[in-house]
């Protein structure tokens, strides 16, 4: 113990560490979508040449070797008993209708796929040239699209009442938007909405490894060919993976699968994330993307782009999915 004052020298002291030699903040502590992470590297993969030559060669092999044994089987059995040998036969005939009725339906599915397409390129094409004629083919073939359709009758009514009100292309498209694909558009929302809800609530509350991204991947599959279904592109089981790329596609073209908007960083730095564990933050993501996913395919699906009716917003879905599933406090 010293009794006189203490020196310290502070022209030969080391250099304190300031703030900026700071190591940088990571985001450790925030939740992040793996699960919808690894349905979007899954459907967005396209496969390499390569590849599907393997899977074409592969599959003719197969298909090569088990019409042969069938072939041999049943006349085998024809041989040694002609009654059970032709209902075999007459079973393996049934089959090869369904697979065939089957067939004609993907094939009809990609039809009505390929359909709404061209007409959404129309459509696009209508109102950047301002061609009114060419609004009013659209407008037809949106009416013929849908006049099967008992739920959209009195909107094809009222649309057909009033088309010939409109003397520019703008606003033909807008009445059409107004009149026939807005009741498809509040419904293609609740699917969305749903997929975002399960979503969330599957990585919330399951504690699975896998079971996360296997509801994400069955979820997203089933929101994309209902929303399909909705707009008028019922889909097989090809046409849903098909969908699912073109989804894939758009999403990264518009450089929306990354999770840095508003939406998500307010859910990941503000206070609902500190109230919630990481599982419920993950969920919460999850379900974002999810809903990101919905919108994507409703963009594709639609047979209109949006012109006066503004894109569904991210957030706004995700805040109705999710009310009432993730406490506040």
């Amino acid at each position: 113990m010293t009794n006189g004052p203490i020196l310290i020298d502070l022209e030969n002291a080391p250099e304190a560490p300031g703030p900026d030699s700071a190591p940088p903040i990571g985001d450790e502590g925030l939740p992040q979508a793996a699960a919808m992470h690894s349905v979007l590297s899954t459907a967005g993969r396209k496969p390499s040449r390569l590849a599907r030559w393997i899977w074409g060669l592969a599959l003719s092999f197969i298909g090569a070797v088990v019409s042969v044994a069938a072939w041999d089987f049943v006349t085998g059995l024809i041989a040694r008993s002609p009654v059970l040998g032709t209902a075999v036969a007459l079973l393996g005939i049934a089959l090869l209708l369904a697979v065939a009725v089957a067939v004609i339906r993907e094939l009809a599915a990609f039809s009505r796929l390929a359909r709404i397409d061209k007409l959404h390129k129309q459509a696009e094409e209508a109102l950047a040239q301002d061609d009114l004629d060419k609004a009013r083919q659209v407008g037809g073939s949106l009416m013929r699209l849908y006049q099967s359709r008992a739920d959209l009758d009195w909107a094809r009514a009222r649309f057909e009442e009033r088309q010939g009100e409109q003397f520019d292309a703008s606003a033909l498209m807008d009445l059409a938007e107004a009149e026939l694909l807005a009741p498809l558009d509040k419904a293609a929302q609740a699917e969305v909405q749903a997929a975002a809800r399960q979503v969330a609530t599957v990585t919330a509350l399951v504690p699975l490894a896998l079971a996360d991204v296997a509801a994400a991947l069955t979820a997203n599959l089933r929101m994309i060919r209902r929303v399909a279904e909705i707009y008028g592109g019922r889909s097989g089981t090809l046409g849903s993976w098909r969908l699912m790329r073109a989804v894939m596609a758009h999403l990264v073209a518009t450089g929306a699968v990354a999770v840095g908007d508003d939406m998500l960083g307010s859910l990941a730095g503000g206070g609902l994330m500190s109230k919630l564990s990481r599982r419920f933050g993950e969920g919460v993501v999850n379900g974002a993307l999810t809903a990101r996913v919905g919108v994507a395919a409703m963009e594709v699906c639609r047979p209109l782009p949006f012109a006066r009716k503004r894109r569904p917003s991210v957030s706004a879905l995700v805040s109705r999915a999710l009310t009432g599933l993730f406490s506040k406090g």
